[in-house]
């Protein structure tokens, strides 16, 4: 497993009972995860004075409860130098996935190695977390998202960061019409990354299922990465795709026309009060050897 282990803003205190207790820099909050299907005791003083705590519905959904919490405030991941504003919105979120600071130091080394310029192509890219790392380590970037919210937030984001006049080019986009257009265009990027939702709309309703749709997705972005391409990153929440499904679909649309290797595996954090970790997703690696 690949654990998000450098952050000093953020932990994961504990998690019980359908349920994660984490500190969000100076603010506790709870929030619901699935996947958390053990009961053990709720010892930390957190769970009864916490910041704020997203209840689901039995119906599907929910609504926060906030305890003398901020509307909007800034955690930083001090590795990469970079900082984030955070505000708990629809849906559980706050704006970051903590657990992707894996991915992030991953490919920052990769960039940071090159002897020349490198492109990236970031879809689906939400607030902009891997956009802003990439343009930290000296990366050209293009950010994609359907949503014009996102794409708005993740540009304070990079304000935030010192990262303002970065190279970044931001898009609000339906991610799978954009890649069709790079391939007519003839434009080529040295790296695509990509987190795409389970179930998701573009700007003009177009519809997403990621167990139809991603595999064909995979294959048409093999259409713009260029021939010395560097590295292609797919994250998973999905899960019906476990890491070797995300293995089986690189290699066979990936490695077969470029070469490199591919690592797949769960992505994770480390839960503090136990010294265990909370799985949180896979993503799938392919470099050039």
């Amino acid at each position: 497993m690949w654990i998000a282990d450098k952050w000093k803003d953020y932990e994961v205190i504990d998690c019980s009972g359908s349920e994660k207790l984490e500190r969000w820099g100076k603010y506790t909050l709870v929030r619901p995860d699935p996947q958390i299907i053990w009961n053990t005791p709720k010892k930390a003083v957190g769970w009864q004075k916490m910041n704020g705590h997203y209840h689901r519905s039995s119906k599907g959904g929910g609504e926060w409860e906030f305890f003398n919490l901020p509307h909007q405030w800034t955690i930083g991941y001090e590795p990469l130098n970079l900082t984030f504003q955070l505000k708990p919105f629809s849906f559980k979120h706050t704006g970051l996935f903590p657990e992707q600071a894996t991915n992030w130091d991953w490919f920052t080394e990769l960039i940071k190695k090159q002897q020349r310029p490198v492109k990236v192509l970031n879809l689906f890219a939400y607030t902009g977390g891997a956009t802003l790392a990439c343009a930290a380590a000296g990366a050209s970037v293009t950010h994609v998202d359907a949503s014009k919210g996102m794409v708005a937030w993740a540009k304070e984001n990079a304000i935030s960061s010192g990262l303002g006049d970065a190279p970044i080019r931001w898009l609000v986009d339906d991610c799978v019409k954009f890649v069709e257009r790079e391939i007519r265009r003839g434009n080529r990027y040295d790296a695509i990354i990509m987190d795409p939702p389970s179930y998701g709309r573009g700007p003009k309703g177009e519809i997403w299922k990621i167990e139809t749709s991603i595999h064909s997705f995979i294959q048409l972005c093999t259409q713009i990465l260029a021939e010395d391409a560097l590295f292609f990153l797919i994250n998973s929440y999905t899960t019906g795709l476990a890491p070797a499904v995300l293995t089986y679909m690189i290699e066979t649309e990936i490695c077969t026309k470029f070469g490199g290797s591919v690592t797949s595996d769960e992505i994770g954090l480390p839960v503090s009060s136990n010294g265990l970790v909370l799985p949180c997703g896979a993503s799938g690696r392919w470099q050039k050897n």
